[in-house]
């Protein structure tokens, strides 16, 4: 069985660097990508649009998909919005593996958003990047500035809405054991 694709792929002409999509999010952090409308009436933290909505966004798909696409160890991309999906589900492991089930809701937003903030990651081309074959990397210097941004923005985003929905009980300070099954997992047998 094949791993989920991202609906993302039939974008036409998404923006690219190097051949890593930067397509627009639904966010209020700045960066390189247009901002995509909230829904109306707004939806609580810890859920997402419909995906028939203009609020849908690759995010919203990357959190959706990233229990299931966990279980795969090949994973064949089938355009852009793949390379994005594949990198989300990389973050969301990396921040669950630093969510530990002892934490609460401060502990856990601390622990994560120091990672999400953190600007001294790999880019697609450098050596620590996971996956170098199946990315091209940035032409220029500007360009990775750009896409440096664009990772960032995508980073701090799925920061705080995975910490929605690990935390999502507010009756309870402790994250979802649910969620945290899946710290051990790598997707592809790699990680960030």
């Amino acid at each position: 069985m094949p791993a989920y694709n991202s609906v993302f792929n039939a974008d036409p002409s998404p923006r690219l660097i190097g051949n890593f999509p930067l397509l627009p999010l639904r966010t209020k952090i700045r960066g390189p990508t247009y901002p995509l409308p909230f829904p109306d009436p707004p939806l609580p933290a810890n859920e997402s649009p419909d995906p028939d909505s203009e609020s849908y966004d690759i995010l919203d798909e990357t959190l959706a998909l990233f229990r299931a696409n966990t279980f795969f160890r090949n994973f064949e991309i089938q355009g852009p919005a793949d390379r994005l999906l594949v990198y989300g589900i990389w973050v969301i492991s990396d921040y669950l593996g630093r969510i530990k089930p002892h934490y609460g809701v401060r502990e856990a937003t601390k622990e994560v958003n120091n990672a999400a903030l953190d600007v001294n990651f790999a880019l697609p081309g450098d050596p620590g990047w996971p996956l170098n074959q199946m990315y091209e990397p940035p032409r220029d210097r500007q360009d990775a500035e750009v896409l440096r941004q664009y990772m960032s923005q995508v980073r701090q985003e799925l920061a705080q809405r995975l910490l929605a929905r690990v935390y999502d009980d507010e009756t309870e300070d402790k994250p979802s054991k649910w969620w945290l099954s899946f710290t051990k997992r790598k997707f592809m047998g790699k990680g960030l």
